[in-house]
């Protein structure tokens, strides 16, 4: 996998979660929606690899993950993010929604509407959203 086929599947799981929201399909949303994060984090430390440089076994190790917190530190992004959310305080709150997602929620079957709902929307508003941020550093 290379940085567009993370960028590619982030665009395609947000569309799907949008699809699976639009038709009450809740868990499934909020799982691909979180899952388009975790890819466009991935995008974003696939841009900062060096073409023949040969990664350290614990940088490795902590790159596959699906924690988003820690996939943040590992983008490299921690000062970009801190300056961003401290300016802008809508997108603290998206952050603040959407880090705690995991992929354990694959296997849900709560059918929380209004989390998918707030999930998806904290991910893809147009002026403060997660992944439209992400996009600016893919």
């Amino acid at each position: 996998m290379n940085r567009y086929d993370f960028q590619k599947i982030a665009r395609i799981r947000i569309r799907e979660a949008k699809v699976l929201l639009d038709n009450g399909f809740y868990d499934g949303a909020y799982y691909l929606a979180g899952y388009a994060v975790e890819c466009a984090l991935k995008a974003c430390i696939a841009k900062e690899t060096k073409r023949y440089d040969f990664p350290e076994k614990e940088s490795a190790i902590r790159m596959h993950t699906h924690n988003l917190r820690s996939l943040l530190t590992e983008s490299k992004l921690d000062s970009a993010f801190q300056l961003e959310t401290s300016k802008n305080k809508i997108f603290e709150q998206n952050w603040s929604v959407t880090k705690d997602w995991s992929e354990r929620y694959r296997y849900s079957l709560r059918s929380d509407k209004k989390a998918a709902e707030d999930l998806y929307s904290a991910i893809t508003s147009r002026t403060n959203g997660i992944l439209i941020w992400l996009k600016k550093h893919w």
